[in-house]
């Protein structure tokens, strides 16, 4: 392909033809019922038609257009199954791979940036990118002193792009919006948008980059590679093998998915306690799943460890995750009902001028905090689709309560994570004990001493399902 298309008129006009192609397939779609096919048949020829042209679209333009696919593509899972059977595969195509840069346009980024002779910092250097994401893409090499190191480059115009980008999907965000149901597309483009600076400073990402693998250099479980070496638009980093989190979604055993379920839900509540960083960006792209520490020296075959990619965007948590999240959560478990209105209340959730029933408030939240209640939980598909259209159906309570509440800016990113996560641990269809973690991590959680067998017993209201695959099913 081409250079990554910079003029806004030309990204624009690209963009432009995802609402008009919606709207050119519902006709082609008509003409086709017409025609005497029946509307089953039509409607998936129609969805994978989308597909094909949303990867195609976000994939060749990159920058904003593909993080926005991105972070759809963890959604996805909530979506009911014959919409989202032709979507999963375009989706989770982003997570992983993009038409590459050509290859004299990244040899001129390496000599602007690293200098003329940037060569001789490396034995070997492979031209093809190992992946491609929505700033920039990875290449594969081997640094001077013999580590095997990534190197990411930074698209040229990679800024303007996704500005303008984003600026686009927003006016589409009305006809984007059916692509998740229950899913308020705007303010997750505006949240992007607003991170586009931090995504672009590689000297942020080595900094965040290097806390968490200095936390985490001893951690048995999760490896976070170190920086090598750090330029603008230019990031080397320790080279880890392992497979990815994509692969375990599409093809991992059942102890491949727990594990890596797992592990992902120990790094979104430790990760902030142990470095003061939330890394915001959780889709299967960033992840993978290694061999235990001790198992290519003595074939031994340990507990598999997580692999954590890109710390282009994080979440700053100096005193980790606020504490209000885990004594609300808490509150809600033990059933006080008045008592989590009020931390609500006082934190912004509810704004002074609504007035809601504390009741009906928590009845809101006990489904969403199922996985919470019970030692293990199995995160499924079908149980993210049951949340998804409670709080979508505009005729359920749940939506009408919903649009009532308020997201306080300093809480938007720190949701979007949340929810990612769930997502994707839905997609591995992974049973976790995440009470465990949440009593290990979250600030405000700990139950009082003694009160350990009393907290595993479900509030009022909330029947306990050990497997979440018969919720909504």
């Amino acid at each position: 392909m081409s250079d990554l298309p910079r003029k806004a008129v030309t990204r624009t006009a690209k963009l432009a033809t995802l609402p008009l192609g919606f709207a050119g397939r519902a006709t082609w779609g008509l003409g086709k019922r017409i025609g005497g096919k029946s509307a089953e048949i039509v409607a998936r020829e129609l969805q994978q038609r989308t597909a094909d042209q949303l990867f195609k679209v976000l994939g060749e333009l990159k920058g904003g257009a593909m993080k926005f696919g991105q972070a759809l593509s963890v959604f996805e899972s909530a979506l009911p199954e014959e919409i989202a059977g032709p979507y999963r595969a375009a989706l989770t195509r982003l997570q992983e791979a993009a038409p590459p840069m050509p290859t004299r346009t990244v040899h001129a980024v390496l000599a602007e940036r690293l200098g003329e002779e940037w060569r001789e910092l490396f034995l070997e250097f492979e031209d093809k990118p190992s992946a491609a994401a929505s700033i920039g893409q990875v290449h594969r090499a081997v640094w001077h002193d013999g580590r095997e190191v990534a190197v990411k480059v930074q698209y040229p115009g990679a800024g303007e792009a996704l500005l303008s980008d984003l600026t686009q999907l927003s006016r589409f965000a009305r006809l984007l919006g059916p692509l998740i149901p229950g899913m308020d597309i705007k303010p997750l483009i505006n949240e992007l948008r607003d991170r586009v600076s931090e995504e672009l400073d590689y000297a942020l990402e080595a900094e965040a980059q290097r806390e968490h693998a200095a936390e985490f250099a001893d951690d048995p479980d999760v490896v976070v590679p170190d920086v090598v070496h750090q330029g603008d638009q230019v990031l080397v980093t320790e080279w880890i093998d392992g497979t990815p989190l994509a692969a375990v979604i599409s093809d991992g055993t059942p102890e491949e998915r727990d594990r890596a379920g797992q592990l992902l839900a120990r790094f979104l509540f430790s990760g902030p306690a142990r470095t003061g960083l939330l890394h915001a960006d959780p889709h299967p792209g960033n992840f993978r799943l290694l061999p235990a520490a001790d198992a290519e020296e003595d074939g031994s075959s340990g507990e598999l460890r997580l692999g954590v990619l890109d710390f282009g965007t994080v979440d700053r948590l100096p005193g980790g995750l606020p504490d209000t999240i885990g004594e609300a959560l808490w509150m809600a478990l033990e059933g006080d009902a008045q008592g989590v209105y009020g931390l609500l209340r006082d934190e912004g959730f509810v704004k002074e001028s609504i007035d809601l029933n504390p009741d009906a408030v928590l009845e809101y939240l006990l489904p969403i905090i199922e996985p919470a209640v019970v030692e293990e939980f199995t995160f499924t598909r079908s149980w993210i689709r049951a949340q998804a259209a409670r709080i979508a159906d505009p005729r359920s309570p749940a939506n009408q309560l919903g649009k009532q509440l308020n997201l306080p800016p300093s809480y938007l990113l720190i949701h979007r994570v949340t929810l990612s996560t769930i997502g994707v641990l839905c997609q591995l269809s992974a049973t976790v004990r995440l009470r465990a973690e949440l009593e290990a991590w979250l600030p405000g959680f700990l139950p009082e001493p003694g009160d350990e067998e009393e907290a595993l017993s479900p509030p009022a209201g909330v029947e306990p399902a050990l497997d979440g695959s018969d919720v909504g099913a």
